[in-house]
């Protein structure tokens, strides 16, 4: 009887930490999530993980005895795949470096891989494992949600760079002197093709509109987010679409650099603004044709990502496990 071969993965969020037994295909199996503490105690966080990843892998083991788990893969903010380690996270409070695969590696240390990257690079090699763009050397992945994140994969590897941290063209500067970033630059990608930078063009078009008749014009500040706007552009207001076509302009714009620096086959978008489907696509690839040379016009394709929007930071973190067991 063969063993069927499965991988965990762990998404480490700033609120929540999800995990996950993930088979071959990248179907998720079985998952469970845990608090990503506010405490800042890593030993304690470490423990917890280890109980929960532990039960996942006894329930699967109860349904299917003839399972083999590869290793554990995990997505974080900052994570560093050369040493295994979180750094200076600003969403999480574990402060400074964290051995993460280091004091993990103590609870498994018969599992043949433990990775870490952080979570774009970690859903590129999910698009390349299991979804949209297997059989792919060359492509991008661009990470729409609360910040703007990418992973860039060159002949067939992650590019992780000089010191692990390579990947970062949501800080590719769109507008000198523009929108403050979260991460107090100014005029960069992430401010304004992000979920919140969505809204914060929603709020600059009414403002300089008067727009007191949007459907957008009654929602406060905190509230308004990018499902709002699409709802709202599917009703026809003009504030939403203006939103989107501008996101698509911008977002096209940046691409463009993008396509300058590594010539890739294909960009594939992920995140919650994606699921606007023609909205941000339709405007992303005019203004990507629009500033493009000649040499690569009508040559790049721009996918949404074929990973499940649920189960995603799963199924990328997972697929580190992958990666590792076939070199």
């Amino acid at each position: 009887m063969t063993m069927k071969k499965v991988a965990i993965g762990v998404d480490v969020g700033g609120t929540n930490t999800a995990i996950g037994v993930v088979d071959s295909e990248g179907n998720v199996m079985v998952k469970d999530s845990i608090s990503t503490p506010s405490h800042g105690d890593i030993d304690r966080y470490i423990n917890e993980l280890t109980v929960a990843i532990k039960e996942l892998i006894k329930s699967v083991k109860l349904v299917n005895s003839d399972v083999e788990i590869l290793g554990i893969g995990i997505g974080a903010p900052n994570g560093n795949y050369y040493s295994g380690t979180i750094e200076y996270a600003p969403n999480l409070s574990f402060k400074g470096v964290v051995h993460f695969v280091e004091l993990l590696r103590k609870s498994f240390p018969e599992l043949p891989a433990l990775a870490l990257t952080n979570d774009a690079n970690a859903a590129a090699i999910g698009e390349m494992i299991y979804g949209g763009a297997k059989g792919m050397k060359n492509f991008v992945m661009y990470t729409l949600g609360t910040g703007v994140g990418s992973g860039i994969v060159v002949n067939g590897d992650l590019v992780y760079g000089h010191d692990g941290f390579a990947g970062e063209c949501g800080h590719t500067t769109l507008i000198p002197g523009g929108r403050l970033c979260g991460c107090t630059s100014k005029g960069h990608l992430e401010a304004y093709c992000s979920a919140p930078g969505m809204k914060r063009t929603a709020f600059e078009i009414m403002a300089r509109d008067n727009a007191a008749d949007s459907l957008l014009a009654d929602k406060s500040f905190k509230e308004l987010d990018s499902k709002m706007i699409f709802d709202a552009a599917e009703k026809g207001d003009k504030v939403a679409l203006e939103v989107f076509e501008l996101t698509g302009k911008w977002l096209g714009q940046g691409l463009a650099d993008t396509v300058h620096h590594l010539s890739p086959e294909a960009i594939f978008l992920f995140g919650g603004p994606t699921a606007a489907g023609d909205y941000i696509f339709k405007p992303t690839r005019e203004s990507l044709e629009n500033h493009l040379l000649p040499i690569f016009k009508d040559k790049i394709k721009i996918l949404p990502s074929k990973l499940k929007p649920g189960d995603a930071a799963i199924v990328g973190a997972s697929a580190l496990v992958w990666k590792e067991v076939e070199k």
